[in-house]
Order: C-alpha cells, then sequence, then structure tokens
C-alpha cells in the first residue's frame, strides 16, 4: 500500500479516526471554491471547527432573480444569528479578516445565470447584493451558452458575449465549469478577464462529462484562469471509492501540467442534502422526466463520498494527502487556498 493511501484506511471504520490537520492556526487562508451543502449551525460550526476561512455557496440553481434574492435573505438572517461563525464575504480582504476572526466568509454564486433572467442591467445588480461567480449554462443550453449535455454545442451567444463583458466591468466571475468545451473555449477567448472553472477535475484522470479536457484546461490556465478540483464522487476516478492517494496524484500531475498557481479546491460538497435536492439541480422546472446526468437513474441520490472526505472537518486530510505526494509546504497552502485568495483579490473589483 502506498503511504498516502493509508490515509484512506479509515474506510473501513469511521473517517474521525483519519488523521485530521489544524489549519486554523496558520496564516494562509483554508478555501473551498464551491458547496451547496444544507446550510445549518451545524455545518457552520463544522467550518470554523475545521478552519475553514471561505466558502463560494451556490445561491441559485434555476432561480428567479426574485427567488434568488430570497436566498440572500435566509443568508442574512444565518449572519444575524451567527456572527461568530459566519460573514458575509465580498472581497479577497473579507479572507484576511475571516482568518484574524476565526470565521468563514461566504461568498455568493450562481450555478446558472437565471437570476439575471434576459435583463443585462440584473449583473451589475447581483454584483452589488454580493455575487461573485456565475456560471453561464448549467448542463442545458442557456441564454448566454451551451451546457455539456447538449449534443451540440454553439458556442458563447450574442447574449452571452454582452453578459461577459459586464460581469468582467463590475467583478462577476464567468465560470464554466457545465459548460461545453466550445462555449467554454469561447468564454476564455472573449473574457478579458481570467474566468474560472470552480468544480471539476481533469478528463484525463477520469472521463465523467462534466470533467474537462487537457485543451480547455490548458487554455485556462494560459490565460490566467483557475480550476478548482473536485471531491464529488461522479467527478473522481473510482466514484465513492476513489482513495485520497489517486486525488492527490492527480492534483500533482494538474500543477505540473497547468501551474501550481492555477489549481485550488472546488470540492462541490453537498452536505446533509436530501436526496430529492437532486432532481432540483438535474432538472429544474425544464423536464417532467427525471434526468439525473452523472448519476444512474437507479440511484437517484445522492453518491457517498469517499470516507476521507464527508465534510468540512476533513480538509486537513487533503492537506496532509498533499504533503505526502510531493509538494512543498508553500504549494499546499497555495492549493489550499492561497491561490483563490490571489484570484479574489484580482477579480472582485471593477475593471
Amino acid at each position: 500500500m502506498r503511504a498516502l493511501d493509508r490515509l484512506a484506511v479509515g474506510q473501513q471504520g469511521d473517517h474521525r479516526a483519519l488523521v485530521r490537520i489544524v489549519t486554523s492556526v496558520k496564516s494562509v487562508p483554508l478555501i473551498d471554491n464551491l458547496q451547496y451543502s444544507n446550510w445549518s449551525e451545524q455545518v457552520f460550526r463544522e467550518l470554523n471547527s475545521g478552519g475553514v476561512h471561505a466558502v463560494h455557496a451556490t445561491i441559485a440553481y434555476h432561480e428567479s432573480f426574485r427567488e434568488m434574492v430570497l436566498n440572500i435573505e435566509a443568508f442574512n438572517r444565518w449572519f444575524e444569528r451567527f456572527p461568530e461563525l459566519i460573514m458575509m464575504g465580498r472581497t479577497g480582504d473579507d479572507v484576511r479578516r475571516a482568518v484574524d476572526e476565526g470565521r468563514t466568509a461566504i461568498f455568493f454564486g450562481f450555478q446558472n445565470p437565471s437570476p439575471i433572467e434576459d435583463d443585462l442591467g440584473l449583473v451589475e445588480i447581483c454584483h452589488t447584493l454580493g455575487a461573485r461567480f456565475m456560471q453561464l449554462s448549467y448542463n442545458n443550453q442557456s441564454p448566454l451558452a451551451t451546457g455539456c449535455y447538449e449534443i451540440v454545442d454553439a458556442g458563447v451567444t450574442r447574449f452571452g458575449r454582452q453578459v461577459i463583458a459586464e460581469m468582467n466591468r463590475v467583478g462577476l466571475v464567468v465560470d464554466m465549469s457545465h459548460s461545453g468545451d466550445r462555449s467554454t473555449l469561447d468564454a476564455i477567448d472573449i473574457s478579458v478577464r481570467p474566468i474560472a472553472i470552480t468544480h471539476a477535475n481533469p478528463s484525463w484522470w477520469h472521463p465523467a462529462r462534466r470533467n474537462k479536457s487537457d485543451e480547455v484546461l490548458g487554455a485556462l490556465t494560459s490565460a490566467g484562469g483557475m480550476l478548482g478540483l473536485s471531491l464529488y464522487p461522479h467527478h473522481l476516478k473510482g466514484g465513492s471509492e476513489c482513495t485520497i492517494g489517486s486525488f492527490c496524484r492527480m492534483a500533482y500531475d494538474a500543477a505540473g501540467r497547468y501551474g501550481i498557481d492555477h489549481v485550488g479546491l472546488g470540492s462541490d460538497l453537498c452536505q446533509d442534502q436530501p436526496d430529492a435536492v437532486v432532481a432540483w439541480m438535474r432538472n429544474g422546472r425544464w423536464t417532467k422526466v427525471t434526468d439525473y446526468g452523472e448519476g444512474s437513474a437507479a440511484e437517484p441520490g445522492f453518491p457517498d463520498q469517499p470516507t476521507w472526505f464527508r465534510d468540512n472537518g476533513d480538509f486537513g486530510n487533503i492537506r496532509r494527502g498533499f504533503e505526502t505526494v510531493g509538494f512543498t509546504e508553500d504549494e499546499v497552502d497555495a492549493l489550499m487556498g492561497g491561490n483563490w485568495l490571489r484570484f479574489y483579490d484580482e477579480s472582485f473589483g471593477p475593471s
């Protein structure tokens, strides 16, 4: 057994028997750049105890503008109830403040452009309300770009070009995690600011439809963009049985191909979500026929997380894995949050 894979030995027992590294004592941040958890006091306390200083939280899948605002209202109530645990994030300096104060900064993002409806002016309004990432499509064709499940990828639309320009102007990051290859390459070319793929893995490691080709990732990172490595089982080689060794060696190879400065984490953690939420994620309101996307119709719920990453207390296992696979301490710090912090500093303000 490889030394790194021994970290996964807890797969045969309680995952909390795994080694945990205390990250909150370090001055560098721990940033997870994508979660869609079922937010609660328990989750917020796990973020705090796990030393997670910032999270990009999905607040819209298929919601309209007004429905998205209701989700912000819910977070505002949480910010009021748990000020010792969480705070709203708008800039990189909010991450630094969270590090200093032992809290978690929450940054809002959309996995679909539905909140801007057909109104270009809503881009700036969404940014004013706190949105910092927006995907141009979620699996399907949108008014802006083509999703990765469509047969024909027509690329970024005319409206999409206008939206990208407006996103660039105000500081709302273009996210192409669920978009097709041509649309993603278009977005990289059209955007005058670096874009992100916040939660996906290289397809040369695991050929899931949602994972990204070497061509796409090379273009993304050559243009200064960021890749957030996903821990969602459908994106992992071996699924729920993926070993921490396999994941960390993939990260090491990805950093070698695309540059250590352009890789971070975007776990896609959906902690405590009921299985029924999968139907909303995949189907929205556009179909009567259940579409489970990368899952199987026989397995409609959320897949089990690998035992070495079940919740926000397990990021220490990934840090230890990165250290074991050969990254230096500075490189681990960059992967665990330093790279995203630099990207936040450069991306969230007006151009």
